[in-house]
């Protein structure tokens, strides 16, 4: 093997070995949840913020770091990112209390954004030939420790305890760290301007959503007015404060002009409430209303992520011969068919039946996301790539943030198969918005019309 080649998916490994920690500890904590609520005595609505805390944390954490990576180096963010993984890691089992443990979550998550737009940068800058398919590989490090992260966790679970997803980290960092430091070319360091990284509107953004997270959670008990006064106000100061700024955290100006992209960040918004609705509800249902083991959840919860690892490249063939929109309707149709399968589950329903269900949501799942992240491509022009790829991916966060409060309004204090019932109709009529959505799309032959 030549030398060259070798060094070159060394390096793949590597940044590979860094990149999957972020979806490996966002699915894991799907099968840990029931065990953290007993263990902490908590309510579902307080522990959904160990999945708000890490999502939030990642939607802020990843712009930013990416403008990190290019003033101070890649090589040196992505070191840096890996230590803090392992300080959260490592602490985080030891916790006093649940609110430490939900600090060390949102430390882990920021750790964790950090090696992605590092890693890239890396892999951009050294691999010049066969680049995207080591892309293409490192997009199959995340996607598989996502799908594989409720298995691993519910295996973990079983056999020791919460605190092992957490420890679990440690190898994966440590073979990281030790090839980075060898492996991983130094880039050098650019222009240190802070003066490019917004952070008050960082700040008025984490500001609305914890108070709109606030407002959601106390629907149905004592309602926070108060929270969703300050949303409302921290709402309009961000986008009054964004209009001003040069390189601002969200466009608003590009999205207003760009109807077409900014129709499809909140078609990847609604993709992403269902879907995580599901993936964080199930286990709980599975634990708590049918009595399965964390590692019988683990194993049950393949079918909604082997199944969307599956699909994802034979959608991107579909992609290749008819455009975004034949798949990215298929993905719809199935959530909605998906969703309605789940108001047949019952106290009693067969596994196998279970099974199927969930298969019916992977599948929606692998034609959803490959689908929506190509559509996205055609509607911007080549250097706003970067750009656009950040707010995809903190749509794909918000997806999921309120995602955990729709959950923690419903499975709050007493949970069901009627509880379930109600999530999957609410996620219905979120299927029925995705069905208009991908409508709307245009056309291939629509995009291409000759002027």
């Amino acid at each position: 093997m030549p030398e060259t080649y070798r060094r070159s998916w060394l390096l793949v490994l590597t940044v590979g070995l860094g990149t999957l920690l972020n979806p490996l500890n966002s699915s894991m904590i799907a099968v840990a949840l029931t065990r953290l609520e007993q263990e902490y005595r908590l309510t579902f609505a307080d522990a959904s913020w160990l999945i708000s805390a890490f999502y939030l944390a990642s939607a802020s954490a990843q712009p930013v770091m990416g403008k990190l990576s290019d003033m101070f180096g890649a090589k040196r963010l992505f070191l840096i990112g890996l230590v803090l993984v392992a300080g959260a890691s490592a602490l985080a089992p030891f916790a006093p209390n649940f609110w430490t443990l939900v600090a060390f979550r949102a430390l882990q998550a920021i750790g964790s954004s950090t090696l992605f737009p590092s890693g890239m940068s890396i892999v951009r800058a050294a691999i010049t030939e066969g680049q995207a398919r080591a892309l293409s590989v490192l997009a199959v490090f995340s996607s598989v420790s996502a799908a594989f992260g409720p298995s691993i966790g519910g295996f973990l679970i079983e056999y020791w305890d919460w605190q092992a997803i957490f420890l679990v980290n440690l190898p994966f960092i440590v073979a990281a760290f030790a090839l980075a430091v060898f492996i991983l070319p130094d880039t050098g360091k650019g222009k240190i301007e802070f003066g490019r990284i917004d952070f008050g509107g960082i700040a008025l953004f984490v500001a609305a959503i914890i108070a709109l997270l606030l407002f959601l959670l106390s629907l149905g008990e004592a309602v926070r007015w108060g929270a969703g006064l300050v949303f409302a106000v921290a709402l309009v100061c961000f986008t009054f404060y964004e209009r001003n700024r040069r390189e601002p955290f969200i466009d608003l100006a590009a999205l207003k002009s760009n109807v077409n992209a900014t129709m499809v960040y909140l078609h990847f918004i609604a993709v992403n409430v269902v879907f995580y609705t599901l993936f964080f509800g199930m286990p709980t249902f599975l634990q708590q209303v049918r009595g399965y083991s964390e590692r019988e959840t683990g194993l049950l919860m393949l079918s909604i992520a082997g199944y969307g690892v599956i699909i994802a490249p034979l959608a991107g063939r579909w992609i290749d011969r008819a455009g975004s929109k034949p798949p990215l309707l298929a993905g719809a149709l199935t959530a909605l068919a998906g969703t309605w399968l789940l108001l047949t589950i019952h106290g009693t329903s067969a596994p196998v039946w279970l099974v199927a269900v969930m298969s019916v949501l992977g599948i929606s799942n692998g034609f959803n996301n490959i689908s929506i992240q190509t559509a996205l491509y055609e509607f911007v022009r080549p250097e706003e790539t970067g750009t656009a790829s950040g707010l995809f991916q903190t749509c794909r966060f918000l997806g999921s943030i309120l995602s955990s409060s729709l959950l923690g309004i419903l499975f709050n204090r007493h949970l069901d198969t009627a509880h379930l019932h109600t999530a999957a109709f609410v996620c219905m009529l979120v299927s029925l918005l995705i069905v208009l959505f991908s409508l709307r799309m245009p056309s291939r032959k629509k995009l291409h019309r000759p002027l």
